[in-house]
């Protein structure tokens, strides 16, 4: 990408709602679910996310959340309790056939590793 180079923005489904997230958890029998938890408070949650998007392949088969923990603590909470992974921010889950596939926290967010295994 060149310097002047315009970014195209990810198609981000913003997690907002139990409702949404108990859906988005089901889905993924059909297709992997990655949800990223940001913090819009933390610097180094959105240098991780900066590099997360200008690295995701648009066109994977993966349904893409984005939650922003700060005003949605409560969901953020629950897919910590729905998935069994410890909350930290930045942090992305990947969920697939109902397990956890990848998880991962702060710099060692990897979109090429996700991209691996999706």
């Amino acid at each position: 990408m060149g310097l002047f180079s315009k970014q195209v923005p990810l198609n981000w489904i913003q997690l907002t709602t139990k409702d949404q997230l108990e859906e988005a958890l089901a889905s993924s029998s059909e297709q992997p679910v990655l949800f990223f938890k940001h913090s819009t408070r933390c610097s180094i949650s959105t240098m991780a996310l900066s590099r997360f998007e200008s690295n995701w392949n648009k066109d994977a088969v993966c349904k893409i959340y984005f939650l922003d923990l700060i005003t949605y603590r409560e969901i953020s909470n629950l897919l910590a309790e729905k998935t069994r992974v410890v909350h930290q921010s930045p942090q992305v889950i990947v969920v697939a056939n109902d397990q956890v596939i990848y998880t991962e926290t702060h710099n060692g967010i990897r979109a090429q590793d996700i991209l691996t295994l999706i």
